[in-house]
């Protein structure tokens, strides 16, 4: 008799809550309820209207096929031309790879810089599916706990003390942060990559939330080494979450590890994704308005948030997050989210998505909505827990 098919043990990761709200959000909308969205992080605005002219020539032209691994030239020469632009940097278009969304750059990165067994350290709260594919992967995460002290970023001390503890092979940093909004200022974002080349360390620098910046700078680490791995992708400024298309500016020596990795993993991104995101560099005066409008949700939320009871919320430096205690109302955030969709109509992601330890004390609003959609939120909320 055949075996049962089984799932392998490399498959029990934890999920991805917040897709799990999001499902639960759609069955209330089925049912007729109006659910005001504040758990995905995802723009309300779509694509801008030249990346959408750039994807309706691609489809008169006839054709989609593959493209080469390492994805189209023009479109790796338009992403080096972004670092000259953006940060005065010199990079190399052979140094950058495009990917499907940024979430295959950390597949790639994962599998071409670490061998099994290997350990790399990340921020604790943080992005889930870090942790997630690291353990499917065969590598241990090595969660470090943030401190209000050190505005909930890695410091040098703190990966020193980790790697001395048992080495690690590695550190992934995002500035700014998932779900915290917090960001790294430049002086200690190049603090911490001079100390993890120190001790041999890879960096690898999560910079998808660049240009939705509020207080402070954004530095790309790429400005302190070439070295790092850099990871960033079309969805969060320029709105293009569906398209799946990301990038990734690596060090020379591991461009052509990367590239096999690709051509076998998914031969390379989207034919029609890569052509409209040639356009996206040129749509920044329509990307800044919607910007814009994500700071007035931000303003919005940091004023009533405290009125309604949510008085204690990290730093909302950049993103469309606020990472915000539920302590005064539950000490399980899941159960209170669960409860707040289903008695205020309003979705969020409870904090366990994002911390293990201390996150049932945390949930994350995503101010990512429209600014009508923000306010009714705050209404909601306000009248549920009076």
């Amino acid at each position: 008799m055949s075996r049962r098919p089984a799932a392998s043990r490399r498959s029990e990761i934890q999920p991805f809550i917040v897709m799990d709200v999001m499902r639960a959000a759609a069955d209330r909308e089925h049912e007729g309820a109006h659910v005001i969205h504040m758990e995905v992080g995802q723009p309300g605005a779509p694509a801008p209207h030249k990346v959408l002219q750039a994807a309706r020539d691609a489809l008169d032209s006839g054709r989609l096929g593959y493209t080469e691994a390492l994805g189209m030239r023009p479109l790796r020469a338009r992403i080096a031309r972004h670092y000259a632009e953006e940060y005065g940097l010199d990079v190399p278009p052979e140094r950058v790879v495009v990917t499907t969304g940024s979430s295959a750059g950390f597949n790639l990165a994962f599998l071409a810089a670490f061998d099994a067994g290997e350990r790399v350290a990340i921020a604790s709260p943080g992005y889930p599916a870090y942790k997630n594919l690291l353990g499917a992967f065969g590598l241990e995460a090595v969660e470090i706990e943030t401190e209000a002290e050190t505005r909930h970023v890695l410091t040098p001390e703190m990966l020193a003390a980790a790697h001395r503890e048992k080495p690690l092979a590695g550190v992934l940093v995002a500035s700014p942060a998932n779900p915290t909004g917090t960001m790294m200022s430049p002086e200690a974002l190049g603090a911490l990559i001079e100390a993890a080349r120190e001790l041999d360390i890879q960096f690898i620098s999560d910079e998808i939330y660049h240009r939705l910046v509020y207080e402070g700078q954004a530095q790309t680490a790429l400005a302190f080494t070439n070295d790092a791995i850099v990871i960033n992708s079309f969805s969060k400024y320029y709105c293009m979450t569906g398209w799946r298309i990301g990038w990734m500016v690596l060090p020379e020596t591991l461009v052509r590890p990367v590239e096999r990795i690709a051509q076998n993993l998914y031969i390379s991104a989207p034919d029609i994704s890569q052509r409209a995101a040639i356009a996206a560099f040129d749509a920044t005066e329509e990307l800044d308005v919607i910007r814009d409008g994500y700071a007035g949700n931000r303003r919005l939320l940091l004023d009533r948030l405290p009125k309604i009871g949510f008085d204690e919320f990290l730093p909302v430096d950049g993103a469309f997050y606020v990472y915000a205690s539920v302590r005064r109302f539950s000490n399980d955030s899941v159960e209170f989210t669960r409860r707040m969709l289903a008695e205020a109509g309003v979705a969020a992601t409870p904090g366990p998505d994002f911390d293990r330890v201390r996150g049932h004390n945390y949930l994350r609003f995503s101010f990512a909505g429209t600014g009508a959609d923000m306010a009714e939120g705050m209404d909601r909320l306000a009248a549920w827990l009076k």
